[in-house]
């Protein structure tokens, strides 16, 4: 079976593709990965062993250069994201049997378009459950296109979020259908979706209640390979008690971003424990180069977060659940996006505790620290740790195996 998985985004949205190519080669499968051309994430493909295939602009500068909440330049991305998928995606699963997308919306109505140009069988997944349409929630809303907020039914939302997406990216998308001889949709998004999208999310984190969508759910895609800790992590680890961990992962903080880590290092030292600072794309760095303060780079969360205190971060669905996975209390600091449902959900659940503010000073920081690492969330922490799955990612992979001739 040949399969390519086309991915655009932040980590969150590469790195679960890389767990589904491992499971997919295990059985045989001939993988091709379509990512953004960042350097990082090259390199993740490659250690993996999975095929990659640059596809559009890198992800990093944009991300810490564009404005919180700006739609400047949105239809033009939106555009040459669309138009990759027509291109370098179409080409690459040329003769595949299945083509699995995610990202926003561009690349996966794009992807689904490319899917039915080839003949081959379209799978959508999210690694979060907010973007599905439900009763039970409201849209996350779209770039420069507030809700108003003085609706309250959230299927009235859904409707208007389907003809906000209809009006931002339907004529770009079915200007290229046209141009690739294929019929106009009507329906941007649940063109995207189909009547049958996959979460790729774990159930105890984030369970899907029953709806009117058929929602497959996997678990979460995990790679199976666990990194080596750099030396100067294992010999900081090995100096002294468990520090407690401090990383923002791809999320930008601009100007903010050295008051954060200084906030957070106080309120570490506030409690009486060591501390790791991890650069991220936010680029965070220690305050002082004291001996119980390390700042790293690049680092392997599952090799790490088993021997730290607790885990002090932005909220992603991804250390939300390696954290969870781990045993280890949170902290978690939502920025913006979904951050703040893995925050309810973890908070929810008894191993977090939300900081409900996105810029923490030492104080409340030191503050939702000392009750993350009271007794009662470190004991549910460890419950839970052991309901959390690690197969998701094989589950989707038999699933693909199982039905890619339909």
């Amino acid at each position: 079976m040949r399969v390519v998985l086309s991915a655009y985004g932040a980590r969150g949205s590469v790195e679960p593709m890389a767990g589904l190519a491992v499971r997919l080669r295990e059985r045989g499968a001939e993988v091709r990965v379509c990512a953004p051309p960042d350097e990082e994430f090259t390199e993740l493909l490659a250690a993996a062993g999975v095929a990659s295939v640059p596809v559009g602009a890198p992800v990093r500068p944009l991300v810490t250069t564009v404005k919180p909440g700006s739609a400047e330049g949105l239809a033009q991305r939106a555009a040459d994201l669309m138009a990759a998928q027509f291109g370098a995606v179409a080409e690459a699963a040329e003769g595949c049997d299945v083509l699995v997308a995610t990202g926003p919306l561009p690349v996966t109505t794009g992807a689904r378009s490319v899917a039915e140009l080839l003949g081959v069988r379209y799978v959508y997944v999210t690694h979060t459950p907010v973007v599905l349409p439900a009763p039970h929630q409201p849209p996350p809303g779209r770039r420069g296109r507030p809700l108003p907020p003085e609706v309250k039914d959230n299927d009235e939302l859904w409707a208007l979020d389907a003809r906000l997406a209809d009006d931002m990216f339907g004529g770009t998308l079915n200007g290229l259908r046209a141009s690739a001889g294929l019929p106009p949709v009507s329906d941007v998004r649940d063109h995207a979706f189909t009547g049958r999208p996959w979460l790729a999310a774990d159930p105890v984190l984030s369970p899907w209640p029953p709806t009117g969508l058929d929602v497959v759910t996997t678990g979460a895609w995990l790679r199976p390979d666990v990194g080596r800790l750099p030396a100067e992590v294992a010999a900081f680890l090995a100096a002294g008690a468990p520090p407690v961990y401090v990383g923002f992962g791809s999320t930008p903080l601009g100007t903010r971003a050295p008051g954060i880590a200084r906030a957070a290092v106080e309120a570490v030292r506030d409690r009486g424990h060591r501390v790791i600072v991890a650069r991220g794309w936010a680029g965070l760095d220690a305050p002082d180069a004291g001996d119980d303060c390390l700042t790293v780079g690049e680092v392997d969360h599952r090799a790490l977060f088993g021997r730290v205190a607790a885990v002090v971060h932005h909220g992603s669905a991804g250390t939300t659940t390696t954290a969870a996975r781990a045993g280890v209390p949170q902290v978690i600091v939502p920025q913006g996006g979904d951050q703040p449902y893995w925050a309810g959900r973890a908070t929810a659940l008894g191993i977090a505790v939300t900081h409900d503010a996105p810029t923490p000073t030492s104080g409340t920081l030191a503050d939702a620290l000392a009750r993350a690492l009271r007794p009662d969330v470190r004991s549910r922490a460890r419950a839970v740790r052991g309901t959390v799955r690690d197969d998701g990612a094989s589950v989707a992979a038999r699933l693909l195996y199982e039905t890619a001739g339909r």
